[in-house]
């Protein structure tokens, strides 16, 4: 038998050595798709890098995996830098990740993590400045594309729970050139008009880019200004934009704001139930303590006394039951009071209420409320709400009111 002769540990680890004094591939960079992606109860990650014609093994150990700035999974396009070498124990050749970013989305990724550090130096991201979402809002404004799957989720989750919901959608661009102004006007002409509660601001899923408006300074900057609080709803719940950030509240998806924003109706009128049920049992154990005070008293030796400690007892018997009357009595009304407050809230904010006092409610074509003319052109077309049903009419002329 010719040549050297070595065992199969001296073997991987020669070659792993080759390796990692290679000039070239022990400080390398590779891209590929991901595959295969597994976190490991330890922190660490496993995946693979794939083209079309091979694949290579990747592990990225936990205290690089934590600089990470996004969840892998797999599907992505990704650029790893990192090295190459031989796992000895099973002869594994594989690539050691020491840092990786979505393919073309270095720069923005670059940028997002900026104007994050800078914005949170200034504090806009601050739990002391959070604003809580109300319980029961009367209207929920919305800013997002108003042709977009978003606004539809979001209505069809609020019409669920909440049918006499009122909904306000100021429409903006999403996503390229001139988006991120949109978005920071809307949030601003959402809190002039001061109809809103809540805002959900958001859009539906994409890649950083699709995202990048809601990472720029202006849309930042109208949340943290925004006198409503503000529910974000960007993307996926893996994705995280400087909005979600600032506002108040971050929602995983438009679906899950639309959750946030509004109590469940049926779920409110059982709790209202079974407030007045508890209310009616109290206000009966109190009267059947307090007649069986009186029946003590009655029967207690002091009416065997003469009769003018009888009658002082007589009188004291009076006082007590009037006033037993007027607290029992006073706690009902003042409860009564509360239930009637509860029910006239839920009434108040019902649109229909409003269509039958002779107003009308028009709509675009994409179903956005329209309380301005100068939101109108010649030539548009409205959907008008009356009480008894709708029409669907053409704008012939608009004209202005100066005050």
């Amino acid at each position: 038998m010719d040549g050297c002769i070595l065992t199969v540990t001296q073997l991987n680890e020669y070659v792993n050595t080759l390796l990692l004094r290679d000039p070239i591939l022990r400080n390398i960079s590779l891209t590929g798709e991901i595959s295969g992606f597994k976190r490991h109860s330890s922190g660490h990650l496993y995946m693979a890098l794939k083209d079309d014609q091979s694949l290579i093994k990747c592990v990225m150990f936990k205290q690089n995996a934590a600089g990470l700035g996004f969840l892998p999974a797999d599907g992505m396009q990704v650029t790893a830098a990192g090295y190459a070498a031989i796992y000895s124990k099973d002869g594994q050749y594989q690539f050691y990740i020491k840092s990786m970013m979505l393919r073309g989305e270095g720069e923005l990724y670059r940028r997002f993590l900026l104007l994050k550090n800078r914005l949170q130096s200034k504090g806009f991201f601050e739990a002391s400045h959070k604003k809580p979402i109300p319980f029961l809002p009367r209207c929920v404004g919305v800013v997002t594309s108003g042709t977009g799957a978003a606004f539809h989720d979001i209505q069809n989750v609020i019409r669920r729970r909440f049918p006499k919901m009122n909904i306000l959608l100021c429409p903006a661009k999403v996503q390229g050139e001139g988006a991120a102004t949109e978005i920071a006007n809307a949030i601003r002409t959402m809190n002039r008009l001061k109809e809103a509660d809540v805002l959900i601001v958001g859009r539906g899923g994409g890649s950083m880019e699709d995202l990048f408006a809601f990472n720029e300074e202006a849309v930042a900057e109208a949340i943290y200004e925004s006198q409503i609080p503000v529910i974000s709803a960007v993307g996926h719940e893996t994705d995280f934009t400087i909005a979600d950030f600032t506002a108040d509240v971050r929602a995983p998806t438009p679906s899950a704001a639309a959750e946030l924003c509004v109590p469940d109706y049926c779920e409110l009128l059982n709790k209202i139930t079974r407030l007045s049920v508890s209310l009616g049992a109290s206000a009966r154990a109190g009267m059947n303590a307090r007649r069986e005070k009186v029946r003590m008293i009655t029967g207690s030796s002091s009416f065997l006394l003469p009769f003018h400690k009888l009658q002082n007892e007589r009188q004291r018997l009076d006082n007590l039951s009037e006033n037993l009357s007027r607290t029992t009595c006073t706690a009902l009304d003042s409860k009564r009071r509360e239930l009637l407050r509860l029910f006239e809230k839920l009434e108040s904010i019902d649109p229909k209420n409003v269509l039958k006092r002779g107003y009308v409610l028009a709509r675009t074509a994409q179903g956005a409320v329209i309380d301005k003319v100068e939101a109108l052109s010649r030539g548009d077309e409205l959907q008008l709400l009356f009480n008894d049903g709708s029409a669907d009419v053409l704008v012939k002329d608009t004209r202005r009111t100066y005050q």
